[in-house]
């Protein structure tokens, strides 16, 4: 099969590149002779091999790398990304390890004696994500098998130039046993994999299997630097090669039968349709509004906590994870107080390990559960980026949607309690845009129901909520302004609309999350104080976001005012921006925004509270907008009667 590859990629026909197991065949032929229908296996780069011989389907392996419809994943995942009947593969090193690690978890919640296998190189001990893991693994008893399959480089760096330390010891360091194999000794190997498995069903321990091994060809493709006569050292003790050179006539007409099958798989694909992208978000050009309730006048972690309650006891699938989640403490702001004495099978402690918790609920999302990670603070998202992206937010489209990643991060983000520099940004923006991955956030005109009740619906995909951590103390917004009433769109995520009872609007106000507070203070304030009437919309849903669903609401007004507590610099409101400059509504609108300045947030309150925005910095800003419509309506008229005395009759 792999020999096939080469030379299709010689000659031109293949995407991308191109990473071959020869050499190293018998770990995964050996592993899967011991695995159920029901055990989920997940792969790396390298994983052409190990998804044959899970389940051997060369036509759709073929078809993927020619980038045909027909290919396992619509030739949308190419040889690196390869799904099919529970086996996964990502290009990403060590950050599967976590994701299997939560479709052990998955296997263990279900009770069924399944397990679960991830294959990994020695190069890949360098990721740190790889030890959080093994800590985790180790400590709840998963039914995990690390394969790690030593072949003594990593491309082409030499594991002596990169490796400190004893392999075996960093499983054992976690209390995970270690068994050692290698594949020239594959009858051997064969034995300890069956025995592995048979035990790991019986006492759902993760294992470590430490495969020595060696890959004949280059890294990808032809960038093979080792000396060549290493390499013709591994040849010569090959098994397959040692099969081949010794064949019967009933062997080789095997042999012969496998490369006709392998040629017909090429023949079929070349026919196939090329590869079609679909869809993933739909977001509505137009909305319908309907005037609704004021949320009941309950702190916001108050009503979080019931309102997660409510959920859990409806869905039996929703689980908590995260640090300190566990009662008497409840989370950090204890939203999930009290929820492990209600459920003490499905709320989760963890260490401080943010990206593997991540790929925890990723894992368990693909096997259907609902997990809510909790992140301590928002800034600490940053440790599981690659988890998100390059994970969770991939594998429904990269798998071309015959997976659905149900995993919800939800984290407290922004300033205003003086936590300083490191916890307390918003830092929402950076995950803005990025292909499959909801981002929504927590408003005071909003019931929290509003916002979780739909993430629990089946494959809805993995989302980030960002819920502000100043509105944790509050109540939820029980009263409007005088003259204004509450509205919310008809979408998913509804958007709140703060209407004035009036014909002229002077202002839209327009933000999200905790900023939507200041949004309606400023509303009441600019009325009663300056004669000014502003309306406010309150989005939930930040990305994928529209414009056009709110483009009539926004042309009713004259000014636009975008706030943020984020930076303004590529952020929410320049995307905004950008769309209305697109439908050139942006020359009928003035526009303008409230961010930050460009520093970190300081512990000084004085100055952190000069640094955020505020119902005055709103006001003014309004104000100024107003007075800058005012002299320019001067001007012209200036003008227009300077023209008017300089075309008399006389002249």
């Amino acid at each position: 099969m792999e020999e096939a590859l080469l030379e299709l990629f010689s000659a031109g026909r293949l995407f991308g590149t191109v990473h071959t197991c020869i050499g190293q065949e018998m770990s995964g032929a050996v592993i899967t002779e011991f695995l159920r229908p029901t055990d989920t296996v997940f792969s790396n780069h390298r994983c052409h091999g190990h998804f044959l011989s899970r389940n051997g389907d060369v036509e759709g392996l073929v078809a993927e790398l020619l980038g045909r419809q027909t290919g396992v994943c619509g030739g949308i995942g190419g040889s690196q990304h390869l799904y099919k009947d529970g086996f996964f593969s990502n290009g990403v090193q060590g950050g599967t390890v976590p994701v299997a690690a939560g479709l052990a978890f998955g296997h263990k919640i279900r009770g069924q004696g399944d397990i679960s296998v991830v294959f990994i190189g020695d190069g890949t001990l360098g990721e740190g994500v790889v030890y959080e893991t093994l800590n985790i693994a180790s400590k709840w008893s998963l039914p995990l098998l690390i394969i790690l399959e030593d072949n003594k480089y990593a491309q082409s760096t030499a594991q002596c130039e990169t490796l400190a330390g004893d392999i075996g010891s960093r499983a054992r360091a976690f209390g995970i046993e270690v068994t050692e194999a290698d594949t020239w000794n594959w009858s051997e190997l064969h034995d300890n994999a069956g025995t592995l498995v048979d035990q790991m069903r019986r006492d759902s321990r993760p294992r470590f299997l430490h495969i020595q091994t060696y890959r004949l060809k280059a890294h990808s493709k032809g960038d093979d630097d080792r000396p060549r006569e290493e390499i013709e050292t591994y040849e010569k003790k090959d098994p397959l090669n040692l099969f081949l050179s010794d064949l019967s006539p009933e062997d080789a007409e095997w042999v012969e039968t496998l490369r006709g099958n392998v040629k017909q798989a090429i023949d079929k694909a070349g026919l196939a349709p090329d590869t079609v992208l679909p869809q993933q978000f739909s977001v509505p050009v137009s909305v319908e509004w309907s005037v609704a309730k004021l949320p009941e006048k309950k702190r916001l972690a108050a009503a979080l906590n019931e309102t997660f309650q409510d959920l859990m006891r409806e869905h039996q699938e929703m689980l908590i994870i995260g640090e300190d989640v566990l009662s008497p403490y409840g989370g950090a702001f204890k939203v999930t107080r009290g929820l492990s004495d209600v459920f003490p099978a499905r709320v989760f402690n963890t260490p401080i390990s943010e990206a593997c918790m991540v790929g925890l609920g990723t894992g368990l999302g693909l096997m259907g559960f609902h997990p809510f990670v909790e992140i301590m603070f928002g800034d600490f998202l940053g440790l599981a980026f690659d988890q998100i992206i390059n994970h969770a937010a991939k594998f429904h489209q990269m798998y071309n949607q015959q997976t659905a990643t149900n995993v919800v991060v939800r984290t407290p983000m922004g300033g205003g309690r003086g936590y300083g520099p490191t916890h307390s940004q918003t830092l929402d923006k950076h995950f803005l845009g990025i292909p499959g991955l909801r981002v929504l956030a927590m408003n005071s005109v909003s019931s929290p129901l509003q916002l979780y009740k739909p993430l629990l619906a089946k494959d809805v995909g993995p989302s980030l909520v960002v819920e502000n951590k100043l509105l944790y103390g509050r109540p939820l917004r029980s009263h409007l302004p005088e003259g204004y009433e509450l509205l919310h769109s008809d979408e998913t995520f509804p958007c709140a609309w703060i209407r004035p009872a009036a014909d002229r609007v002077d202002v839209t106000l327009l933000g999200y999350g905790g900023v939507g507070d200041l949004l309606v203070e400023a509303c009441d304030l600019l009325f009663e104080e300056h004669d000014l009437i502003a309306q406010a919309l309150v989005v939930m849903q930040i990305y994928p976001f529209s414009v056009l669903s709110y483009l009539e609401i926004l042309r009713s007004a004259p000014s636009l005012l975008i706030v943020e507590e984020g930076q303004g610099f590529a952020s929410f409101g320049s995307e905004v921006i950008a769309q209305l400059a697109e439908t050139g509504t942006i020359a009928e609108i003035r526009t303008n925004r409230i961010f930050p300045p460009a520093h970190c947030i300081p512990c000084s309150g004085p100055a952190e509270k000069e640094m955020l925005p505020s119902v005055t910095s709103i006001v003014e800003a309004v104000r100024k907008e107003v007075r800058s419509q005012e002299s320019e309506v001067r001007r012209t008229a200036e003008n227009r009667e300077c023209s008017v005395s300089i075309l008399t009759p006389d002249s």
